[in-house]
């Protein structure tokens, strides 16, 4: 392969390949015991969970190495406030613009309309929410180690925080430890693109097992409620974004969108807004220009409470399954399920199976059959793989926002097209 390619377009090569050879099993190859055991279930799947193992492995040292690198480096308590509370904010902001978004659009279209539930309906039952009250107790985590095995974003978060404000305060020994954190997130982000140099790999056998189980036809009886969450995450990735990118970050959207490319791709092809954090990080760093003062703090924060994708399912769905079952919803009840994806994206944060889980307690809350669920559960996986894209480049946004408040982000480095391009495994060194 040409040494000069750069690795984004090895992965969508590989992305390319892999889709269509996962097309062609599901529609010729279904029925096939040995390419069903040995191929789908074994090599792909084996190859696959690997790489996304692979990537999950690098977060949580990434995380806290860069964190700390972040916090040191910001070195004013009062400023590390401030950072967090514009991100957080911003966040929710984003959150509440994207749920509003798929409603409008949602209302305006009307999915479902006639739609026959026997095609595709199947048993759902939703694993019980956890009470708000325990999440938020449970940000503190009692067992800092237990936080760190389990990979609990937001506790670790936490604890990293108040551990690299503590060396603050300790003087030449935090110093220390601060110059030591710098030479080991150096060495992570090296193991990052040891990783990376796998990526069109992993890339391949996650999409040809994705579509050797979901096939491109499963997509068409929900043809609808697909069409329109897609619509709503394009608009918002695209629009959205752009119009507080040129507005409150003075940035070209077009420039970070290319930019982006990287983190995009390994966002679709894993699914995981965590397992893509190492790429996110770099891309925003490296690519974007933003000191790692800023975006050490906010892209972890952004992974663990963004979820701008899964809100704006949340709106179609809410929609979809309304007029499946024939329930008219009023303006209170579409307000509430406002206020209830924005509470649920950060009560529920870290917690597995977190989209459908949210869906649950906002059908629960507007009264909407919970069973419905079932019906797009077909076509949740590859909605799941563009919505993790929109997540990461809310996370991105905001990031850029944040820096440009805080005057830490290198119009030079934005501006430059081959600013942190990576091409085999060399990754550019700190200046």
């Amino acid at each position: 392969m040409n040494k000069k390619m750069s690795i984004t377009t090895k992965i969508l090569i590989a992305m390319a390949i892999g889709l269509i050879t996962g097309s062609v099993i599901n529609a010729f190859a279904s029925d096939i015991n040995f390419v069903q055991t040995y191929l789908v279930n074994g090599l792909f799947h084996v190859v696959g969970a690997a790489f996304v193992n692979a990537l999950k492995m690098l977060v949580v040292p990434l995380v806290t190495f860069s964190l700390i690198c972040g916090v040191c480096g910001i070195g004013d308590v009062a400023v590390l406030g401030r950072v967090g509370i514009k991100a957080f904010s911003l966040y929710i902001l984003t959150t509440g613009l994207a749920i509003t978004l798929a409603l409008i659009v949602a209302i305006t279209i009307a999915p479902g309309k006639g739609f026959e539930q026997a095609s595709g309906a199947i048993d759902f039952t939703p694993k019980p929410a956890p009470p708000l009250t325990e999440v938020f107790i449970n940000i503190v985590p009692s067992n800092p180690i237990n936080a760190f095995a389990e990979g609990n974003m937001l506790q670790i978060i936490f604890f990293v925080i108040i551990f690299a404000i503590a060396m603050l305060m300790t003087g030449d020994i935090g110093r220390q430890m601060a110059k030591t954190a710098e030479n080991l997130n150096e060495v992570m982000m090296k193991v990052v693109t040891l990783v990376m140099d796998f990526a069109p790999i992993g890339v391949f056998f996650l999409m040809a097992k994705t579509f050797s189980l979901q096939g491109i036809g499963l997509i068409l009886p929900m043809i609808g409620y697909f069409s329109v969450v897609v619509l709503c995450l394009l608009l918002h990735g695209f629009g959205t974004f752009s119009l507080l990118l040129s507005l409150l970050a003075k940035l070209n959207p077009l420039v970070f969108i290319r930019k982006m490319r990287p983190a995009h791709i390994f966002a679709f092809s894993t699914a995981s807004s965590n397992a893509t954090i190492p790429v996110t990080l770099q891309v925003v760093e490296k690519r974007l220009g933003v000191d790692n003062s800023t975006a050490a703090f906010t892209v972890p924060l952004g992974a663990t409470i963004n979820m701008d994708g899964t809100a704006i399912m949340q709106g179609v769905a809410t929609v979809f399954i309304a007029n499946v079952y024939g329930i008219e919803l009023g303006v209170s009840d579409y307000i509430t399920v406002v206020g209830m994806s924005i509470l649920a994206s950060i009560g529920t944060a870290g917690v597995p199976g977190v989209g459908l889980i949210m869906l649950a307690m906002v059908f629960n809350q507007v009264g909407l059959p919970v069973e419905g669920i079932g019906l797009i559960l077909g076509v949740d996986r590859i909605l799941d793989m563009i919505r993790t894209a929109i997540n990461i480049t809310g996370d991105a946004t905001v990031t850029c926002i944040v820096a440009r408040s805080e005057n830490s982000i290198d119009d030079r480095i934005f501006q430059d097209p081959d600013a942190g391009v990576i091409t085999d495994i060399e990754l550019p060194h700190k200046s």
